[in-house]
């Protein structure tokens, strides 16, 4: 079982180490607000459901006013706790209809990094560069790594990067990520011009 630390919250990053549906449901949450919030909120969404592990069934299951309850707290899982909570349900309706309820069958049959990358891509939530740092996440920390891995997941899968949650493994890797997007985003403000 991989150890992550994405968050400042060690049960949070044991569920996200132990759960895939967990690890997955904190990518798509994984936007527009802090990444610790983001990968935080699964352990958060699981103790309120009243269980140790998600299940794509059960959140598929429940109802869709429940759910958004759940989402909303107090405190919110997200910034947008009602369209989240409406993806994290489309996803796992999905995961449930075309694989099973299993995430993990998205990348154990042998497939190859471009074939898993399709995959991700095709989630409820999931566009292509949500799904290219998912599959660097999963090379990098999560020890699946399909042949062509690293290739399909692009500059995300680069050895050594520090682009994305894929690259933070503690507080240092954390601000060198932070960092990185950082001068992107000037980068592209001052192309702008």
């Amino acid at each position: 079982m991989p150890e992550l630390h994405l968050t400042d919250d060690d049960a949070a990053d044991a569920l996200l180490s132990r759960d895939p549906l967990a690890l997955l449901v904190g990518m798509l949450l994984d936007q527009q607000v802090p990444m610790e919030r983001a990968f935080a909120a699964p352990r958060v969404l699981a103790e309120r459901m009243g269980v140790e592990s998600l299940s794509a069934a059960g959140i598929a299951a429940t109802d869709p006013d429940d759910l958004l309850a759940l989402f909303k707290g107090p405190p919110a899982l997200h910034r947008y706790p009602g369209s989240m909570a409406q993806r994290a349900q489309q996803l796992c309706a999905a995961l449930v209809a075309d694989w099973g309820g299993d995430p993990t069958t998205l990348w154990s049959d042998g497939a190859d990094g471009r074939t898993v990358l399709k995959r991700l891509n095709s989630l409820p939530g999931f566009g292509a560069q949500k799904a290219r740092i998912f599959l660097a996440l999963l090379g990098k920390q999560y020890g699946v790594r399909p042949e062509g891995w690293r290739e399909a997941a692009g500059e995300y899968g680069e050895e050594g990067s520090r682009r994305s949650v894929a690259d933070i493994v503690d507080p240092t890797s954390l601000a060198e990520v932070r960092a990185t997007k950082q001068e992107i985003k000037r980068a592209a403000k001052a192309a702008r011009g």
